[in-house]
């Protein structure tokens, strides 16, 4: 019965689970002993937050320049920081050390805010957590396909455009997700994040090195103070006065996705052991995470543009950005598809559960629900628990994913709409309300009027950023025929 209960806790309220004697095994509410540190933590973030997103800093950047491209991104790393250590004090209410957990993100609201807050919270989070397969789908392919275009120009030459259907590749990424998604649970997935969080590290630094020999290679720095001038040609055509504001614009969007994590922040910090207490591990995370990531954007972001300049690409790697040496790219491109294996995981998985515990106490009794068939895949092994409502319904969710990604397979307009879809709500807004009722903030107080401020100033970001991905995707949309887009 608990085994069960704890296979389906997710993003909703969770179930109470019933107490355990011995505190060697579980932990005091009675759910299995929590073995995260700091360390396992920060590779959670890291995988979540070193993502897809790295790859369009470069054109993000050459939207708004010199000035304002590195100013944003420290911008939004503050803001992030700030805002995911406001939420990680919401973990346990009350005190921060014997508080009743919140085991997930909806479960913090319930207890802190509670009412339509917390279905607005689900909808608002589901769609991002979506939305987000879908993203990692098509970053995936764009990689793929890359390394099949390195070796057809290296074949016919390097002006022939060697255009590729991405069709295959994202049906192949799908496959893969439903072997992957037949884990039960996030805490499970420790080690596919290790393994993504390394990838991450590896195409990440590939892409500033090759940068970085641009640059050198050009013998000047490109760019200017204010991002791409108006009268530029660029692959979509000549920028005109509104374009340059909408491409700014999408630009916050596709900074804002790069940062976003705090959907899931909740659910890494439950992850982790106790004592110390969970607050105090998740700020140093929290820190360790984003100082990393934020060297790792500017870097990548800078060098890309300084390397390229208003010609930037979408996607660093995969855009035919750099094209020498082939091998590196090839290694590049292949270790983007293995850490995007491991982020979709990392932002499904709590997905899943959510779908699985509703489902769990909404038909308790059926035996295709609840039921779990242990599996010996090797000998001498653990035996894999086999539950089939997860099998088809988490079958189900991939291929769906797959088959929106083909249909709509814009890179950096998905990017741009996902972040500013996501960072308002969850990211600021959430956090600050959920931050004012935990520590009993005044209303009308100097704290409570500047938080206010901050959140509102935000939104303002959040509802350009969605703006401007919106207009991206009308204009790709002219261009577009479904399941036919070659990239």
């Amino acid at each position: 019965m608990v085994e069960n209960l704890k296979n389906v806790q997710g993003l909703g309220v969770s179930m109470d689970v019933l107490p355990r004697n011995s505190s060697d095994l579980f932990d005091e509410d009675g759910r299995p002993k929590r073995t995260g540190t700091v360390w396992t933590a920060s590779a959670h973030i890291i995988t979540a937050v070193i993502g897809s997103g790295v790859l369009s800093l470069a054109w993000a950047v050459a939207q708004i320049g010199w000035v304002g491209g590195p100013a944003v991104m420290i911008l939004f790393s503050l803001v992030t920081y700030y805002t995911s250590i406001l939420l990680c004090t919401c973990y346990r209410s009350g005190d921060s050390v014997t508080g009743k957990r919140n085991y997930t993100y909806m479960d913090a609201i319930h207890s802190n805010l509670g009412g339509i807050k917390v279905k607005i919270c689900g909808v608002v989070q589901y769609v991002n957590l979506f939305g987000t397969a879908i993203g990692y789908t098509i970053a995936s392919a764009v990689s793929m396909i890359a390394i099949q275009r390195t070796s057809c120009q290296q074949s016919n030459g390097d002006k022939d455009p060697c255009h590729v259907s991405g069709n295959p590749y994202m049906i192949a990424f799908g496959v893969i997700q439903i072997v992957f998604s037949q884990i039960p649970d996030f805490d499970q997935l420790w080690w596919l994040s290790i393994v993504a969080a390394v990838m991450s590290f590896g195409y990440s630094t590939v892409g500033l090195g090759l940068g970085i020999s641009k640059v050198v290679e050009n013998k000047e720095i490109k760019g200017t103070l204010t991002g791409v001038t108006i009268g530029t040609v660029t692959s979509s055509g000549t920028v005109t006065p509104t374009q340059k504001v909408w491409r700014t614009f999408q630009s916050l969007g596709n900074i804002a996705f790069a940062y976003a994590y705090s959907m899931i922040l909740i659910e890494i910090q439950d992850t982790l052991k106790s004592p110390p207490a969970e607050e105090n591990t998740m700020r140093k995370a929290t820190l360790i995470s984003v100082v990393v990531t934020t060297l790792f954007y500017m870097l990548c972001g800078c060098v890309g543009y300084a390397a390229f300049g208003d010609s930037s690409p979408g996607n660093l790697l995969a855009a035919g950005g750099f094209r020498n040496p082939y091998w590196l790219l090839d290694i590049a491109n292949l270790a983007i598809v293995i850490h995007l294996v491991g982020a979709y995981q990392v932002y499904c998985q709590p997905l899943f559960a959510f779908v699985e515990k509703e489902a769990s106490k909404r038909y308790p009794e059926s035996k295709f629900i609840t039921n779990e068939t242990k599996i010996h895949l090797f000998p001498g092994s653990k035996p894999f628990k086999l539950n089939l409502f997860r099998l088809v319904w988490r079958t189900i969710f991939v291929i769906t994913t797959t088959l929106i990604s083909m249909l709509m397979p814009f890179f950096n307009d998905v990017l741009g709409l996902l972040g500013a879809i996501g960072f308002w709500p969850l990211t600021v807004y959430f956090p600050v309300e959920m931050y004012i009722v935990q520590k009993n903030v005044r209303r009308w107080s100097t704290r409570w009027v500047c938080l206010q401020v901050f959140s509102l100033a935000c939104l303002v970001v959040s509802v350009a950023a969605a703006a401007g991905s919106v207009v991206g995707i009308v204009t790709d949309l002219k261009s577009y025929r479904p399941f036919k887009t070659d990239f």
